[in-house]
């Protein structure tokens, strides 16, 4: 889905640069209410309900303390980042009222103005957190989101080994590491799909990535696989459109993989998944090396052209627009298969919307998803299931002895 200016929660904020009125709260009128009568409302209200509260389409973030301001900080592309708290007249209980779309997930902090000090903290009410490589995010969830059962752990649930690889690589330097998930009942005696993925120490630790694939393998909804989870060296630079790291997948990862593992040939068995920029480096793999993967999961990947992305964050960005502006002129399909994912609140939405027609126009098959959701690893766990699933799906990959 695409939100348009008709669509809530932004036609309030994209009429006009003001400041637009807060939605109204039920709940925070009603204790408003309460509070001209008993001061000690405030107590009650907190001890009985949870937060963000949900009336919705209306959620209402509320912090209690002393300050001089609070404010809202979230990841919604096209909203001000920062937005205002109101304090509950004669209390210390500070208020802010979105409207969300159903299905919504958005990360989010409190910041606290006191003193002259300013502080992003968690939200103290809250439990619900998201961790990613910088710390921990509060969540709000609209009605409908769910978090999917295939990404949890289930007793009786028969899980994948991991194990530890060190290459040292020609391409990138020493001590090149990866960790190898082999799937539950592996056996030498079969021969498996092969799935390289980027940032791979963060998918497993913030995607669940190893517990997915125990579910969706159970599930008979893919095959059991054996995965590469990549860990980079200096990422910003191996991610960017490098040769370097290219060389180091095809030529000396995967090889030493094919030599430690019985791995299906051909293309179609192969796959490369990256999210963020590690989706640049996946894309810039598969298209310089054409033939070598069939399956490529891409997930809000950093892509910029010359008209559309950043352009001014140095040689990183330089060599991304130099890859796609080539790409889009003369495009060539870098799998046969592509899912693209993005969540519609993060500002990397239109690039891969962008991205979406080109490879089309190459004939390969590509499945794209939009998320209500943003730039963050929850949203790509939450869409592995489509991805993988599509790309290598199950009925058609069970191989026997």
């Amino acid at each position: 889905m695409r939100f348009t200016p008709d669509t809530v929660p932004f036609r309030r904020l994209i009429e006009g640069t003001h400041e637009p009125p807060m939605p109204e709260s039920a709940a925070i009128e009603e204790l408003r209410a309460a509070v001209r009568i008993d001061p000690g409302a405030v107590y009650h209200f907190i001890a009985a309900h949870e937060f963000p509260l949900a009336e919705p389409p209306l959620y209402t973030f509320v912090y209690r303390g002393e300050a001089d301001a609070v404010r809202l900080r979230h990841w919604i592309h096209g909203l001000p980042t920062s937005q205002p708290f109101h304090r509950l007249e004669h209390t210390d209980l500070w208020y802010r009222t979105l409207e969300l779309p159903d299905a919504s997930r958005v990360e989010y902090k409190i910041e606290v103005i006191r003193e002259g000090a300013v502080q992003w903290i968690e939200d103290p009410l809250n439990p619900y957190l998201a961790r990613d490589p910088f710390g921990a995010n509060s969540v709000v969830t609209a009605r409908g989101y769910e978090i999917p059962p295939w990404v949890q752990d289930e007793d009786g649930l028969a899980r994948g080994a991991l194990e530890a690889v060190v290459i040292d690589s020609e391409a990138l330097g020493p001590d090149r590491r990866a960790t190898v998930y082999r799937p539950p009942a592996f056996r030498d005696s079969r021969r498996y799909p092969l799935l390289v993925v980027h940032d791979g120490g963060d998918y497993l630790e913030y995607a669940r990535f190893a517990t997915v694939l125990d579910q969706l393998i159970a599930r008979h909804e893919i095959p059991a696989m054996v995965v590469a989870f990549s860990h980079p060296g200096d990422r910003m630079a191996e991610y960017s459109a490098d040769e370097g790291h290219a060389r180091y997948v095809v030529d000396e990862l995967v090889p030493h993989l094919e030599a430690s593992y019985p791995l299906l040939d051909g293309p179609e068995t192969r796959g490369l998944v990256g999210a963020s920029l590690g989706g640049v480096a996946a894309f810039h793999t598969a298209l310089s090396h054409p033939g070598r993967f069939g399956r490529l999961l891409l997930q809000s990947g950093s892509f910029a052209f010359t008209d559309i992305g950043p352009h001014s964050h140095g040689p990183v960005f330089d060599r991304i627009v130099e890859m796609m502006n080539g790409f889009r002129a003369a495009p060539t399909a870098p799998a046969e298969r592509v899912f693209v994912s993005v969540g519609v609140y993060e500002s990397l939405a239109a690039e891969n919307r962008a991205l979406v027609p080109v490879l089309r126009r190459t004939g390969a098959e590509v499945r794209f998803v939009e998320a209500r959701d943003g730039h963050n690893w929850e949203n790509w766990r939450d869409r592995l299931r489509d991805g993988l699933a599509w790309l290598f799906p199950g009925p058609l990959w069970m191989i026997y002895e």
